[in-house]
């Protein structure tokens, strides 16, 4: 490890739990839940573990969930943790409940990367690029943002939740780095935010009043959004803009599962 720390590994967390039991995707596929599901041969889940395993910005690895019985019918998957190179732990009620969880089991000094199981095409040099850099910021927190122009280039047909900003629009891409104690605070206000996303005149409250309205019309640009969170949270929060369409997409629907396994298609006909 060099003097600023920018050759520091991070511990993953993979998100493996189903947010509901009533999934379209899940049922179609007969796997009985979300992170098994196959993409063109490999259940998700795997293909994320293999990205991970072959960054040279990750150490110690952790899923939590999927359940110990859906964990019993992929062999390659109950290997891995048998082997302990994998470490497991059950998932919680909700994902950012499973994520402080990891968290606090995870020793303080050490940065951890946080992911999900639905992002098959997550690929090594996409995480190397995204440890790296978010080391680079300096600061407590970090989420990984794609240009939307990127994503579209890739998937045009592909229905994706989009950040509008005044100087660019992305969509966000299931990574986000804690590299600080203090940043880890963010899991607890995760937590807090989705136990009041029902209401959303809580969360706007909590998120800050001017930088929502600022955000809704069109006058927050993302680095004063950054900014404007860092100092409603009381940490340093930044973003790191990813080169990578491929980095935004998940899998949350029939659709998307067939426009990924078109493109790891596309991908593999290719080398």
């Amino acid at each position: 490890m060099n003097g600023n720390g920018r050759n520091r590994q991070f511990a993953a967390v993979v998100l493996a739990g189903d947010r509901s039991s009533s999934d379209p995707l899940v049922a179609a596929s007969g796997r009985g839940c979300k992170a098994l599901v196959d993409i063109d041969g490999t259940p998700m889940i795997l293909r994320v573990l293999d990205a991970l395993g072959h960054s040279a910005g990750v150490g110690e690895i952790t899923i939590c969930g999927p359940s110990r019985e859906s964990v019993a019918t992929e062999a390659r998957l109950a290997r891995l943790i048998a082997e302990q190179s994998v470490g497991w732990q059950p998932p919680q009620g909700t994902p950012s409940t499973s994520a402080w969880q990891a968290l606090a089991a995870t020793p303080s000094d050490t940065p951890v990367l946080l992911t999900t199981a639905d992002h098959p095409l997550l690929r090594s040099d996409i995480i190397d690029h995204f440890c790296r850099a978010a080391l680079a910021t300096g600061a407590d927190a970090v989420v990984g943002l794609a240009p939307y122009a990127l994503v579209r280039e890739l998937f045009p047909g592909m229905r994706k939740t989009v950040l509008r900003f005044r100087d660019d629009e992305y969509c966000g891409c299931n990574l986000f780095a804690f590299l600080t104690p203090a940043g880890r605070q963010m899991a607890g206000r995760w937590r807090a935010v989705e136990a009041e996303r029902k209401s959303p005149l809580k969360v706007m409250k909590m998120l800050g009043w001017l930088s929502v309205l600022r955000y809704r019309f069109g006058w927050l640009s993302l680095a004063g959004a950054e900014r404007a969170l860092s100092r409603r949270m009381g940490l340093r929060l930044a973003a790191v803009r990813m080169p990578f369409g491929d980095a935004a997409v998940d899998v949350d629907s029939l659709s998307d599962h067939e426009l990924v396994q078109q493109r790891l298609r596309a991908l593999r006909g290719a080398t």
